[in-house]
């Protein structure tokens, strides 16, 4: 088993190598590469594989009682100065190496039928396995210097695939508005790092824990600079895992093809906020101010993405916000103490969350068939129903998903929420009601989801649905072209965003489009990865149920030891459990049973309900209002200031240039007279000077 860790380091760079050949093929043999496109398509998900292969092995080796281990090599040093590189492999590195892995492959896979038709095919490819290498890159590194370097190679990729149809101008603001949002939060942790540094002198995790812990105890770090370095390192996850207040990026992200979508929300971007905040754990757990705000911040999150993913008609938006929520219960896991159903959680939300994308993206591959490329009307539920007819797998796979992120038991998603629930209640019982609030909100918009799309009528072909939609679609057009061009985060990428897009075509099958009266199951290719994501969606949270918690035995605090896990998992009380098990399931039930009544049954009306609680309904349809309030005071706020800068430049710095010049021009020229190399006339001048000198004392 040695000789594995020892080629551990192989698994970036199988997928870094398979993207590096693709993309050397791209650049000099263009042509011959593009027409090579199920080679090169078996090359890249061949060194996903190997990866995959590999990853399951560690963590095989990990199960069976392997000790951690790592390989580091000099990078840089300067006196007293040194930085180590390398790679290192435990417990919570080999679970995450096998998520990335899992997930991208079958997104991989996916994508075959997906971009079937998409001129950029070959490129696509390329930027998913340089993805994949990124984030496996990050999740070996064995210092925060490591972390940040391929923190920011994620960030880039990110960028490269949301803005893949670079061409539709939503798609290019929402790759922009990703990058701005992200270096927001880099900066913070940028921040952090150095000054976590300056504190401790060490980027290694477990060595700043401690020593920061040393150093607040014995006074020489106050506690306040601690809680700042604390907070600072937070900032980057609350960025990259999309969370109050830089959660805006999320949505909008939508914009980029379907199964980047999936990997983004599944394993890859968003998964490495979360997993930050677990290496940083020993670092965090010693600060309970920096705990309180991780907590809060994770509550709120959960709350605000659940409200605002209720009134979502575009498919994929609505399971975007539903990934902040999600994320937000992590985010509340770790800041209230409970690692190990944080991470939990994160491993199960990745495999039902992937399907559900996939299974969104294949809702829109059928619907296009029907209503064209248009992604308004292809990616919104008010034109789809009885799907479920037409697309059996697709659907049955769905069920489960909405059912897994309900928290209905058995299902993945019961076993994790509702151990990050019961934590919550022993910790804060406010932070309880939040949580178990918005669990009945997750059930009643999945299940809202769920019956829109694949349940009753099948409305495509309804022309006055359809024209309702283009006439809206086409005046937030007109409005958007009427106004100023807002490159990052102006109305063209955020206000009423679902439809934006729809004077572009979806490029993904331009020219190959058919039109049919009904829409049809995708190919093997999709359909195969959705069956194989449904298996871990319902069989994976068994791995961590209370009565034999496997993954808490094997994922648990870097401070707490197994014997310290088993003793207290020996304290296991049936009867809290099923009091608190009963009260997130009771809720979701009702929530499933409304949401039956009003989109299944037809038995409640939606838009009445609405019009009664009109400001709550405008506050979740305009997200909140968070993207109107960061355009103006962030965007109009900083073209005002760049317009007041620039004005200051062009009449104060260019002024007094141009004043410096034109004295110089002109005391030149008035010199050029007097410097005429006539002796009589210099002498004449200093007789004037000298007249002059005497006249003026004289006087005096």
């Amino acid at each position: 088993m040695e000789v594995i860790y020892q080629y551990a380091w192989l698994i970036p760079v199988f997928p870094l190598l398979g993207a590096m050949l693709v993309g050397l093929g791209l650049i000099s043999l263009n042509q011959v590469t593009n027409r090579l496109r199920q080679l090169n398509a078996v090359v890249i998900i061949s060194m996903m594989g190997a990866a995959m292969g590999l990853s399951l092995a560690l963590l095989w080796s990990q199960i069976q009682g392997h000790a951690p281990y790592i390989r580091t090599f000099e990078w840089a040093a300067a006196g007293n100065f040194h930085l180590s590189m390398g790679y290192t492999i435990d417990h919570l590195t080999a679970l995450m190496l096998v998520i990335v892995t899992t997930v991208a492959l079958l997104v991989m896979v996916y994508t075959d039928g997906y971009m079937a038709h998409d001129p950029g095919y070959v490129r696509f490819y390329a930027y998913l396995s340089l993805f994949g290498s990124s984030m496996l890159g990050l999740v070996v590194s064995p210092n925060l210097v490591q972390i940040y370097i391929f923190w920011e190679l994620v960030g880039m990729c990110s960028y490269l695939l949301v803005g893949f149809w670079y061409d539709r101008k939503s798609a290019a603001d929402a790759a922009q508005k990703a990058f701005v949002t992200n270096r927001v939060g880099d900066f913070g942790l940028l921040l952090g790092i150095l000054g976590l540094f300056w504190a401790t002198g060490s980027f290694d995790f477990n060595i700043m824990g401690d020593r920061l812990a040393q150093l607040v105890e014995s006074g020489t770090i106050s506690n306040f600079l601690a809680v700042l370095f604390a907070i600072l390192v937070f900032l980057g996850p609350v960025a990259k895992s999309a969370q109050f207040p830089l959660h805006v990026w999320l949505p909008d992200a939508m914009e980029g093809p379907t199964p980047i979508s999936a990997l983004i929300h599944a394993a890859t971007m968003v998964a490495a906020g979360v997993f930050l905040i677990a290496r940083m754990y020993p670092v965090f757990e010693d600060v309970p101010a920096a705990m309180n705000v991780i907590a809060f911040t994770g509550a709120f999150t959960a709350f605000l993405g659940a409200t605002i993913a209720i009134t979502q008609n575009d498919i994929k938006k609505g399971l975007a916000y539903s990934t902040i929520s999600q994320l937000g219960y992590m985010v509340m896991a770790m800041g209230i103490g409970s690692y190990s159903a944080g991470l939990f959680h994160l491993m199960t939300h990745a495999y039902f969350k992937a399907m559900l994308f996939l299974g969104s993206g294949s809702v829109i591959h059928g619907m296009e068939g029907v209503v064209g490329h248009d992604p308004a009307l292809a990616q919104d539920m008010r034109l789809m129903g009885g799907l479920r007819k037409y697309m059996p797998v697709t659907a049955t796979t769905f069920l489960i998903g909405c059912l897994a992120i309900s928290g209905i038991p058995p299902f993945a998603g019961f076993w994790s929420k509702d151990e990050i629930l019961g934590k919550a209640f022993e910790a804060n019982p406010f932070l309880w009601f939040i949580g178990w609030l918005t669990a009945g909100i997750t059930a009643f918009y999945m299940f809202r989801m769920y019956f829109s799309t694949f349940e009753g009528k099948f409305r495509g072909n309804d022309e006055k649905i359809k024209e309702k939609l283009k006439k809206a679609a086409a005046t937030i057009v007109l409005e958007l072209e009427s106004e100023e061009p807002v490159p990052n985060f102006g109305p063209g990428a955020m206000k009423k965003g679902e439809l934006a897009a729809t004077s572009q075509q979806h490029d993904s099958h331009d020219s190959h489009g058919h039109h049919s009266d009904s829409p049809h199951e995708s190919p093997w290719t999709m359909t195969l990865p959705l069956a194989l994501l449904a298996v871990p969606s319902i069989l994976i949270g068994l791995v961590g149920t209370p009565y034999a918690n496997y993954f808490e035995e094997f994922i648990f605090p870097p401070s707490e030891t197994l014997s310290e896990v088993i003793e207290k998992a020996s304290e296991f009380n049936p009867t809290e459990f099923y009091i608190m098990a009963g009260a997130s399931v009771g809720i979701s039930l009702i929530a499933i049973t409304l949401a039956s009544l009003m989109y299944l049954r037809r038995k409640i009306d939606p838009g009445a309900i609405a019009a009664q609680i009109k400001p709550l309904y405008e506050l979740s349809l305009n997200k909140w209002y968070f993207d109107d309030i960061y355009h103006r005071f962030f965007v109009l706020g900083l073209r005002r200031l760049a317009r007041q800068v620039m004005e200051v430049d062009f009449r104060v710095v260019d002024g007094a240039v141009n004043l410096t010049g034109f004295f110089t021009l002109v005391s030149g020229e008035g010199l050029k007279y007097l410097e005429n190399g006539r002796a009589q006339f210099y002498a004449l001048i200093v007789f004037g000077a000298v007249l002059g000198l005497v006249i003026v004392f004289g006087v005096t």
